[in-house]
């Protein structure tokens, strides 16, 4: 009779699993550090708290980062709060920049209890920023908190996750004047050179290769701004495009050379007629086109 009773136990817990335990989290960031584009790193200064029932066991580490300090403010069994300072890295996406957007996320896992044991739900009421973050060369538009689950299919185990992420970017304006600004004097100054008349190509190639050389050396000067990526950001593309405008305007200077020593003078005058004022309607557009296309 205990044999069939036990079986009959054992058969009502397989039907009916316990449900996990529910650890609630709240994060209220205090201070960030320097964020580091060229690894991800950065240092955040913040309270956590962990509310849950009786019996839950919560114990956590950071996925993205290590823990400096722990301070224990509340160590209760039904409720827990730390102040932490923990070095953290986050991925960095710079295909935009330098209008790039990033984010700052502190990860949190438990060590040993799997997501069907325990479950890191966010509260949000108990997190936030504080307002007195200044973060020096970045904007911050805001924060999230959310759960999730991270599967390890080699080791057949899942794991409940607390994430917060705090969204920031860099300054439009600031990166426009640091970027952009320079490079786009450059290709006023060479466009004015198009008003000058056939006789001065010799000037006008003077002007267009120097602006050229300086183009590159600009580029060379934002590329190392940034680690070495695999891809194009926003401001390759931008010096690609100068790049072309610089190399057709040696082209046809070159060109307008040429007429001129075989004295075919009226075609090279017809040229000059035809783009002396064009390329002041043609450029921007063109740089306008980019800029809505791009961003």
């Amino acid at each position: 009779m205990k044999l069939v009773l036990l079986l009959l136990a054992l058969s009502i817990l397989l039907a009916f699993p316990a449900t996990a335990q529910e650890a609630e989290v709240g994060l209220y960031i205090l201070n960030l550090g320097k964020f580091d584009v060229a690894t991800g790193s950065f240092t955040a200064d913040f309270y956590l708290s962990m509310k849950c029932d009786e019996g839950c066991t919560p114990d956590f580490e950071f996925m993205n980062g290590r823990a400096v300090s722990v301070d224990r403010i509340i160590d209760e069994p039904d409720e827990r709060f730390y102040r932490i300072l923990a070095n953290l890295n986050s991925p960095v996406d710079l295909r935009r920049f330098p209008f790039d957007r990033q984010q700052m996320q502190v990860i949190i896992e438990d060590k040993r209890q799997q997501a069907d044991v325990i479950t890191y739900a966010p509260a949000i009421q108990e997190s936030g920023i504080d307002k007195s973050i200044a973060f020096t060369g970045w904007r911050i538009d805001g924060w999230r908190a959310e759960q999730r689950e991270h599967a390890y299919p080699l080791y057949n185990e899942t794991y409940s996750q607390y994430v917060f992420s705090v969204d920031i970017s860099r300054i439009p304006f600031n990166s426009f004047l640091k970027t952009f600004l320079p490079v786009l004097f450059i290709v006023l100054i060479v466009m004015f050179t198009y008003i000058m008349d056939p006789d001065k190509i010799s000037s006008r190639l003077t002007v267009a290769s120097s602006s050229l050389i300086a183009a590159v050396m600009f580029h060379i000067s934002i590329a190392n701004q940034i680690p070495p990526t695999g891809y194009l950001t926003t401001a390759d593309k931008f010096m690609i495009l100068t790049y072309l405008f610089l190399l057709a305007t040696i082209i046809l200077n070159v060109l307008l050379l040429e007429l001129h020593e075989l004295k075919r003078m009226e075609l090279a005058e017809k040229i000059h007629r035809r783009t002396e004022y064009a390329v002041f309607v043609a450029v921007p557009i063109i740089y306008l086109l980019f800029f809505i296309i791009v961003l």
